[in-house]
């Protein structure tokens, strides 16, 4: 079993990594700033200018250890990983199952089955503690998904399954904003936009979508499978289709779960985003060190797997799901038991 380690964020600008001996040795403008051992690492995520020595650079793939280079604003630019693991009858059995109608299709629905369902229970859950806040919108679009839930069950086709993904996504966004329990005007959710987000909600849901699809890719490496070739995200150069669709079970527990925190607990305000002129909306260096120090805090929280029934940790379960999608493949399961949330 794979074991989680920790991810280090580097936010500081000019901030450059080197090898000492078997730790990273960080500085910021010639000055030592900090000294973090390689075995307690699974990954080096960078955001903005920051400079890493090759030394480093190999002695990090040796052992595993993703390198991801993101802008200030959280859009991915690079990664730099060591050797593909796995074997090539594994992914030969992934090729061979995107490609073939039936297995393509049934592999779709399960992430679009862990999506939905994962989604209802974040409502259920809202409608459950805040039953004086949540209007009859809320308690309609619970419904909503359920009857998506019941088309997906009995849908074997890819198109339509995406088609029934973005009616329930559709019901979700819908009633996201009944979720968030502060007043300002400036933290409420419309609708879902990116590139760029128009609003703080959305450019905290992106920015940690972004962080979780990093996660994605790494997991799926980490079992062998090429996290590009996917099922229910069409093939595009350069897209890891896999990772996304990998990523749709655990938006809505991870992500969103962690951005309304964030919002209702008040540990982010409207003050700590900037608003270009071309409407886009930024965060600051200190709301981003704020999210990726709850987001790495969310991944250290505990849970039970509803099918492996072990006590994991939340930053385990791309890989755990990962490991069960590659088990699906070589013959060793039936089907692809998505995750859901108890």
């Amino acid at each position: 079993m794979k074991k989680h380690l920790n991810t280090v964020y580097v936010t500081t600008p000019g901030a450059y990594l080197s090898l000492e001996g078997e730790a990273i040795l960080v500085k910021t403008d010639g000055e030592v700033k900090g000294r973090l051992p390689m075995h307690m690492l699974e990954s080096i995520v960078c955001f903005g200018h920051v400079g890493i020595s090759p030394p480093l650079m190999f002695a990090a793939c040796e052992r595993g250890i993703c390198i991801a280079w993101f802008t200030e604003r959280g859009r991915f630019q690079a990664r730099v990983g060591g050797p593909v693991s796995g074997n090539i009858l594994l992914r030969k059995a992934q090729y061979r199952s995107s490609e073939e109608p039936s297995c393509k299709a049934q592999i779709a629905r399960s992430f679009v089955i862990g999506k939905i369902a994962n989604c209802r229970s974040i409502l259920q859950r809202n409608v459950r503690d805040h039953p004086e806040k949540a209007g009859s919108d809320a308690k309609e679009a619970v419904d909503a998904l359920s009857g998506s839930l019941r088309c997906a069950s009995e849908c074997l086709d890819v198109d339509t399954l995406r088609g029934i993904e973005g009616m329930a996504a559709n019901y979700y966004y819908g009633v996201f904003d009944g979720m968030i329990h502060v007043d300002e005007d400036s933290l409420r959710f419309r609708n879902r936009s990116r590139r760029p987000p128009l609003d703080r909600v959305n450019a905290l849901l992106s920015f940690i979508y972004t962080m979780l699809v990093h996660d994605c890719v790494s997991a799926l490496e980490g079992v062998g499978l090429d996290p590009q070739a996917g099922y229910l995200h069409a093939d595009r150069p350069g897209r890891p289709s896999l990772a996304l669709d990998l990523m749709e079970e655990f938006r809505s527990f991870i992500a969103d779960r962690l951005v309304l925190s964030l919002i209702n607990r008040r540990q982010v305000t409207p003050s700590g985003f900037t608003v270009t002129e071309t409407g886009a909306v930024l965060m600051d260096d200190d709301t981003r060190k704020t999210v990726l120090v709850g987001y790495q805090e969310r991944k250290n929280e505990e849970l039970r797997h509803p099918f492996l029934e072990e006590q994991v940790t939340v930053g385990m379960l791309p890989h755990l799901q990962a490991r069960l999608l590659a088990r699906h493949l070589r013959g060793d399961l039936d089907a692809y038991p998505p995750f859901f949330v108890k």
